[in-house]
């Protein structure tokens, strides 16, 4: 795991040639179906859409139709292809052309980790790409620090015949709080 940091914010303009050189791997593949027309002016409307905050209607025509290029989001993070790239952008050796994209790889990331669930909080926990995330870490769903917790607690049942000392418990109960994570973020704690 890398250190946790965020990722400087980037603007949205029309990849260049070195950028796509760098995505082509992830998104072109070969098999069955009709194959994308433009898969780099999707990419385009897909980065310029997570890049903006509003809603996918808001795309400029210029990129065709919002709920097209929302459908092929979709789709690319059903294939795991946010997955992928998050993982690539986060391994040391990346190229720079994929590191240049790192702040809306981890914004279509987050866009797409409602259909990725738990798994994806994960993910983005470990590999430390806190722009990644829909809130700060601490508000956040910490399945680690569940799992240690129950451990604990299994322990601690063991070690003192059966049931844990009260103090244990209590403690244990406030930990699991914790790692379940808030129910509502905040809109002053969400990232933008």
């Amino acid at each position: 795991m890398s250190r946790p940091r965020y990722t400087p914010a980037r603007s949205w303009q029309a990849l260049s040639d070195a950028e796509w050189a760098a995505l082509a791997p992830f998104v072109l593949r070969s098999g069955p179906g009709r194959p994308m027309a433009d898969p780099r002016g999707r990419m385009d409307a897909v980065f310029r859409a997570v890049t903006a905050s509003g809603p996918w209607r808001g795309l400029p025509e210029e990129h065709g139709r919002a709920d097209t290029v929302h459908r092929q989001f979709r789709r690319w993070a059903h294939a795991g292809l946010w997955t992928r790239l998050l993982r690539a952008v986060a391994h040391p050796g990346a190229p720079v052309a994929l590191r240049a994209l790192e702040h809306w790889i981890c914004r279509a990331f987050r866009r797409a980790l409602r259909l990725l669930g738990l798994p994806g909080l994960v993910l983005a926990r470990r590999l430390g790409l806190l722009s990644a995330l829909p809130a700060p870490p601490w508000l956040l769903p910490d399945p680690d620090l569940s799992a240690m917790a129950h451990a604990l607690l299994f322990r601690s049942a063991h070690a003192n015949g059966g049931l844990p000392e009260r103090h244990i418990v209590r403690a244990v109960r406030s930990l699991l709080r914790m790692a379940a994570g808030r129910r509502r973020i905040p809109s002053c704690l969400a990232p933008a």
